[in-house]
């Protein structure tokens, strides 16, 4: 009498082990899902608006949770709803990620007005309600766009009411958005500017990014968690060792 043939037990162990690969995928997937909907998301600066702040070429997490959830807390904003879940209000100096209402890209600036206020700029001065911010010059450097333009720029230390302060830097204080007429922020919504004032498309120009409501809020930038400089591919390896900017990795965006 022959043994019976054990290739089927082979087959059924293969496919078990191919079905828990499936399962440990999915479980995987479910995970990260989850941290980047409700905790954190990775963001890239592709631009030049937020330097010195935010270098083109930093990576950073913005958590979720700050400000409440949101339509565009979702992967693609597929599930429509107004307002905000869980709403706690973002502060003037937080730096946030958004959607502008007319745009479908997402943006990173720095909030400077909130519901009520009052925000004009006068020869490159930020007016809050009638009062110039506090602006103390730095120094001189040189700042370089997407496109490897470098233009030297002045460095000041700009200070809110509420003691937060921050580095900003001008081309001059005679440039396109430098003068603009008063803005009052509607109740509900945020006015948000970048750092490198003379190189930013922000909330002075109503046409492509003007208020942001609330609910078009993301998050808000905590830290950069890697860098590297002269927009160099993340997957370019070889590249790494003369381009890493070591000396900002794993660092608050808010130093």
């Amino acid at each position: 009498m022959s043994k019976p043939k054990q290739k089927p037990q082979v087959q059924t162990s293969l496919s078990s082990e191919v079905w828990e690969t499936i399962v440990i995928i999915f479980q995987a997937l479910v995970i990260a899902l989850i941290f980047r909907t409700f905790l954190f998301q990775p963001f890239f600066i592709p631009t030049a608006s937020m330097q010195s702040s935010l270098m083109i070429g930093d990576y950073l997490l913005a958590s979720k949770y700050s400000y409440g959830y949101g339509r565009y807390s979702f992967p693609l904003g597929i599930i429509p709803f107004n307002g905000r879940i869980f709403e706690r209000e973002a502060k003037r100096g937080d730096i946030a990620v958004f959607r502008p209402v007319p745009q479908t890209d997402v943006y990173i600036k720095r909030i400077v007005g909130v519901g009520g206020d009052k925000i004009q700029m006068k020869q490159g001065l930020l007016y809050l309600n009638g009062e110039a911010l506090k602006r103390e010059e730095i120094g001189k450097a040189m700042d370089k766009d997407s496109m490897g333009r470098s233009v030297e720029v002045t460095q000041y230390r700009e200070t809110l009411p509420s003691g937060i302060s921050y580095t900003i830097q001008e081309i001059s204080d005679n440039q396109y958005l430098d003068n603009t007429a008063e803005y009052i922020v509607p109740a509900g919504h945020y006015f948000m500017m970048g750092d490198n004032r003379d190189r930013s498309g922000d909330s002075r120009i109503l046409s492509s990014v003007g208020f942001v409501p609330s609910g078009n809020l993301i998050g808000k930038a905590q830290v950069r968690f890697f860098s590297l400089k002269d927009n160099v591919a993340p997957w370019k390896i070889w590249l790494w060792p003369q381009n890493l900017r070591l000396d900002r990795m794993f660092e608050s965006v808010y130093q």
